[in-house]
């Protein structure tokens, strides 16, 4: 919110500087992000009349022109502005003028024509662009006609002004005002609130009369519509002191009616709308639901589909605006119109937010829609507006006002218990103290018999609904400065990370210590993600949420995957010259879930490596490739107490190298896929290096981790180390061998690991060659070579029944 020094000290007497004023607004809740000063550095610009304008007698873009500017003698000026005519009044830099940007103005000869000084843009006077008519944005400012010559420029279009940078929290829309700032500056110092004319005369309209009708048709969105008639319009710009405080305001002067309601929303906080009558069908305006599939232009010249939750402000024929967002470009005021009907409503906060979030449209009017505004201040505004057309001269109001509303507001009373004012803030703050803060913030106060406080809320406080919010306001009011600062006291609760944040915490510990980096990747994808990973056909993962205002296509819909994205986050490092690295991600995945409004966020752990991992067992370093990434889930099941981990092969993911995958499973449950990407699906990305990965289902992962692995004493006893060499077939995987040797072997049996596979002349057809290093060990004793021999006999003779396996003499 910018609010200007010189609107503001209309409305309230000011006893200090604007420095003061910003340090003590803050003070008391009402943030000033900073001050602005648009005429600082500015100086010698002064107003002139252009009396004659010819040709440039050596250029054909150039023009000269002969300026009044007040001091007896025309000032010859060139310029190559195509915006100037003879009679306007513009700003004009004299020789030795300083403007915006440090620029200074000299006497200078211009293809040999002398020119002293410049007629001189908004741009070059500060002001920006943005807020300047249409017609001026890039050229000369055209200023009124009457406006005298030879005046300082500063006073004229409100360059002597301090503009304050408001940065209000969520629930300070009161704040969205002129009068707002005011009544804070008000109850601050302990001054009056002068609030804005609001008088009108009206003058009878007597074959308009009747010709107004508002229905409300969904009351529970649009609890008051005042319609108000404008008569004799003419459509012109406003005066130049409306711009000026508009500019100030960071809003575009347009025209002399549009001006009016911007002005008044931004004096009062309450937004208006302007209709030309003309174009309204029967003059009937209808405030409903849309239908969905019903479509409007809006005034930026953008056509947009409704839906069946949005309100539209509606003629018998169809919407003509987006109730509390924008008008419909069909019933826009333009020069042709003569007649105008204005709008002044309170809208749902609720609706307007999601109506403006879902068109991905933001507005001023939507703004302060979205944060409440005064519902007893509709009519107010309306007649605030009024009474600036009459004071411009843009036209007549005529008598005929529609004010439907259906459930006129009650305003909320809150009890106030002085002693628990006291008790809150930690201070001693008298009961007098109290009503007098309330009281000066615009609140009803009075006393009940049992002492407490009995405040009436204002309509325009919409964030106050409690006592402890009136607390807050008499504490920001008194001064945080005066509080004195004490120690907390009373029960307190230690705070501590729930079984899962723990979980989570020691699964990125882990990883890290396995030499994985996390990464953070966006929730956002494209829709062509599921085709470049070779997602089948039919599969869920190919219903992605589409999001109804993406940045763009490629972060149109919501993953599915996690993978994918680690993917991409390989493929830049790895065309940026980094070819090694293990990342790992935890995140979540969100998955349509069919008749429901909101998708399935499963969360997942996903992992892909590329390259080497420098040192390990050789100089080339460590392979980062299937076994690398096998290892870590192990490291992590063991570490999180699930256990072992299984993996069975997996050959029909068209995602995954068929050779080279595995699904992990635990105790028979399915956690998750880990494999080498195929090559095609490499391809997609650009990558033409080896990529594993690995995703798993997370929540499931989670439920199964078991207790923190507790501190055991090294044994005392000698362990006994018998290498096994079996020959099987080549079909029976390792891992059964493994664990039949885990079963047999007991407890006794401390480790078991697979060394060494072989398969050549020695080994018959259809078979293999698997070497185990088997470690037993006993808490208690010293083992024998008898027990021993027994366990290693028992463990051959259960492979050989169990799997026709074979030792290898």
């Amino acid at each position: 919110m910018r609010v200007s020094w010189k609107w503001l000290k209309e409305y309230v007497d000011i006893p200090v500087n604007p420095a003061d004023l910003a340090d003590r607004l803050t003070m008391a809740g009402v943030a000033v992000e900073g001050l602005e000063e648009p005429g600082k550095g500015i100086t010698n610009v002064v107003t002139g009349r252009i009396v004659k304008i010819e040709p440039h007698p050596n250029a054909d873009k150039l023009v000269v022109c002969m300026v009044d500017t007040g001091e007896g003698e025309l000032r010859q000026i060139v310029t190559g502005a195509t915006n100037v005519r003879e009679g306007h009044v513009v700003p004009v830099a004299v020789e030795g003028a300083h403007l915006a940007g440090g620029l200074v103005i000299k006497k200078a000869r211009l293809r040999g024509v002398e020119s002293r000084g410049m007629l001189c843009s908004g741009q070059e006077l500060g002001l920006d662009p943005k807020t300047m008519p249409a017609d001026q944005a890039h050229g000369i400012m055209i200023l009124p006609g009457d406006t005298p010559i030879g005046l300082d420029i500063h006073p004229v279009i409100g360059l002597d002004d301090v503009i304050l940078e408001l940065d209000l929290t969520p629930n300070r829309g009161d704040c969205l005002s002129m009068i707002g700032v005011a009544r804070e500056v008000a109850a601050l110092f302990g001054t009056t609130l002068r609030f804005p004319e609001t008088s009108v005369r009206e003058v009878p309209a007597p074959t308009l009369e009747g010709r107004v009708r508002v229905d409300i048709a969904d009351p529970d969105l649009c609890r008051r519509y005042v319609a108000r008639l404008f008569t004799h319009v003419q459509v012109k710009p406003s005066p130049l002191w409306m711009q000026e405080r508009l500019r100030a305001a960071g809003i575009r002067p347009i025209s002399n009616i549009v001006d009016i309601t911007n002005y008044v929303m931004m004096e009062l906080g309450q937004p208006l709308h302007a209709f030309d009558y003309d174009t309204l069908k029967e003059g009937h305006i209808i405030v409903r639901r849309a239908r969905p599939g019903e479509v409007i232009v809006s005034l930026d010249g953008v056509e947009r589909r409704l839906t069946g939750e949005m309100l539209a402000i509606t003629d018998p024929g169809g919407p003509v605006a987006v109730a509390g967002v924008m008008g419909g470009l069909a019933t826009e005021v333009t020069d042709n119109t003569t007649t105008v009907l204005l709008e002044s409503a309170w809208f749902h906060p609720v609706s307007i937010r999601r109506t403006s979030r879902a068109l991905g449209l933001r507005s001023e009017s939507s703004t302060r829609f979205e944060k409440g505004i005064d519902l007893e201040g509709c009519l107010t505004a309306a007649n605030r507006a009024a009474h600036l057309l009459e004071k411009i001269g843009a036209g007549a109001v005529a008598g005929i006002v529609v004010d439907n509303y259906p459930q006129p507001a009650q305003r909320k009373t809150v009890i106030v218990r002085p002693e628990r004012v006291g008790h809150v803030l930690g201070t001693d703050i008298s009961p007098e103290e109290t009503r007098d803060v309330l009281n000066r913030l615009g609140f009803g106060v009075k006393r009940a018999d049992s002492g407490e406080i009995l405040v009436d809320v204002p309509g325009h406080r919409v964030d106050i609904g409690l006592e402890i919010d009136l607390i807050e306001e008499v504490a920001r009011l008194y001064g945080y400065n005066r509080i004195p600062a004490t120690l907390p006291y009373g029960n307190t609760t230690r705070g501590a990370r729930t079984r899962e944040q723990v979980l989570l915490k020691r699964i990125k510990d882990l990883l890290a210590g396995c030499g994985l980096s996390e990464v953070i990747t966006y929730s956002f994808t494209s829709p062509a993600v599921p085709d470049r990973f070779k997602v089948p056909a039919g599969s869920p993962l190919r219903q992605m949420i589409r999001l109804q205002n993406p940045l763009s296509e490629d972060q149109s819909v919501m993953r599915t995957m996690l993978l994918p994205g680690l993917v991409e986050v390989l493929q830049r490092n790895f065309n940026r010259r980094v070819t090694d690295g293990a990342i790992f991600e935890i995140g979540r995945v969100f998955l349509s879930r069919e008749g429901e409004p909101l998708p399935e966020e499963r969360p997942v752990l996903a992992m892909a490596a590329m390259g080497r991992l420098p040192g390990g067992w050789n100089r080339a370093g460590t392979p980062l490739d299937f076994y690398y990434l096998k290892g870590v889930l192990e490291t992590l099941g063991e570490r999180m107490g699930l256990g072992r981990l299984v993996f069975q092969p997996e050959r029909e993911n068209p995602a995954f190298h068929p050779g080279r995958t595995a699904y992990v499973q635990v105790n028979g449950e399915r956690l998750g896929i880990l494999g080498e990407i195929h090559p095609n699906v490499l391809e997609n990305y650009g990558l033409d290096t080896r990529v594993t990965g690995c995703e798993l289902d997370l929540q499931a992962f989670l439920s199964l981790a078991g207790a923190v692995p507790r501190y055991r004493p090294l044994p005392r006893f000698p362990a006994v180390e018998r290498d096994l060499a079996v020959v099987v077939r080549r079909d029976i995987p390792a891992a059964d061998v493994l664990r039949i040797i885990r079963k047999v072997g007991g407890h006794l049996l401390q480790s078991v690991q697979l060394f060494d596979v072989y398969e050549g002349e020695q080994i018959k057809e259809g078979h293999r060659s698997l070497a185990f290093a088997l470690k037993f060990q006993a808490e208690d004793r010293t083992l024998t070579d008898e027990e021993v021999m027994a366990h290693t006999a028992a463990i051959a003779a259960a492979l050989a029944k169990q799997l026709g396996a074979e030792l290898r003499s």
